[in-house]
């Protein structure tokens, strides 16, 4: 599929999104998300853009995925049109852990700057090839701009600011010299580059078996991150985490360490994160740091792009490992 068709299926499904994001107040009020059946607002991802911007001033790792994880369960709920008992199921875990403390507390009132986002871009860009921390400075700055995209009243200067720092946190590691096989498609053709991503987070569920698996879920979340920031039209910043994205990919394919920490696997399981019961069973505190949520929204874009009911067959028999 070319970039031109692949930015109007994006474009397709951001205005649906956005419609149903501006059918709610723009304040955290305490609106319920997804209380209505059809209806939804954007609570999440104001909350979501308060958390990364200040996540820099407290705990720039732990509370940057809190942040990020706000973004990705709201967009999981829309793209994937959870049903109205897992939307409130969502938010309701948000108000246990994270909605009301002060990392998402509300920011001071200024003249918003959409075109500012841009610098966010630009401070993911500065890393350049670098493999930083798993990838997070992308994982969280595509977030982070697709949200203020869908938000622009939220585009203030303090959070871009803060944006900017988080991204510009994160450390080297890990980085070494990309295998010269390693060679993923143009993050721009998105059909293409989704079903890279998946074959080696696919492999990598076989790979760490026994030993978790943030391999195979941040290759998802890493890849996906430069996916959709092709397909929002941002190929060039995409472009830039190219070298540090096939490093990613090397390291992983290298397996566990020998002295690695052994992880209990998931139990089988046929519920998934598209399922009511899935929310319904987990338990009030059983979030992480929000990787439950930034897996499974990063996999269900992913395997909606690659169009392979092959390949789609082979992850659902094992994603209870990633989720």
């Amino acid at each position: 599929m070319d970039g031109s068709i692949d930015r109007r299926v994006f474009a397709k499904r951001t205005s649906a999104a956005v419609a149903a994001l501006l059918a709610g107040p723009l304040v955290g009020d305490g609106s319920s998300f997804g209380q209505v059946p059809g209806e939804s607002n954007n609570r999440l991802v104001l909350l979501g853009l308060n958390a990364l911007a200040r996540a820099h001033e407290l705990n720039y790792f732990a509370d940057g995925h809190r942040g990020a994880s706000f973004v990705a369960a709201h967009l999981m709920c829309v793209d994937n049109d959870l049903d109205a008992p897992a939307r409130s199921r969502i938010e309701e875990l948000f108000n246990i852990n994270w909605a009301t403390s002060a990392l998402c507390k509300p920011f001071p009132d200024e003249t918003p700057d959409p075109d500012a986002v841009a610098r966010i871009g630009e401070a993911l860009t500065e890393g350049g090839a670098v493999l930083r921390q798993v990838g997070h400075n992308a994982i969280f700055a595509m977030l982070a701009i697709k949200a203020f995209r869908m938000v622009p009243s939220a585009a203030t200067p303090q959070r871009i600011d803060g944006v900017c720092a988080l991204i510009r946190s994160f450390t080297p590691w890990r980085d070494v010299a990309p295998d010269s096989d390693v060679d993923p498609p143009p993050f721009a053709d998105s059909t293409a580059a989704s079903r890279y991503i998946l074959r080696e987070a696919s492999d990598a569920v076989d790979r760490f078996v026994g030993f978790g698996q943030g391999f195979a879920g941040h290759m998802l979340t890493f890849g996906q991150s430069l996916v959709e920031l092709a397909a929002m039209g941002d190929e060039e910043w995409a472009d830039s985490c190219r070298t540090a994205f096939r490093k990613y990919v090397t390291v992983t394919r290298r397996g566990p360490a020998p002295d690695a920490r052994r992880i209990a696997d998931h139990k089988p399981s046929k519920l998934r994160p598209t399922d009511s019961a899935y929310w319904e069973q987990r338990g009030d505190h059983a979030v992480g740091i929000g990787h439950v949520f930034k897996y499974p929204y990063s996999y269900y874009d992913l395997i909606d792009r690659a169009y392979d009911p092959a390949l789609k067959r082979e992850w659902d028999a094992k994603a209870f490992h990633v989720f």
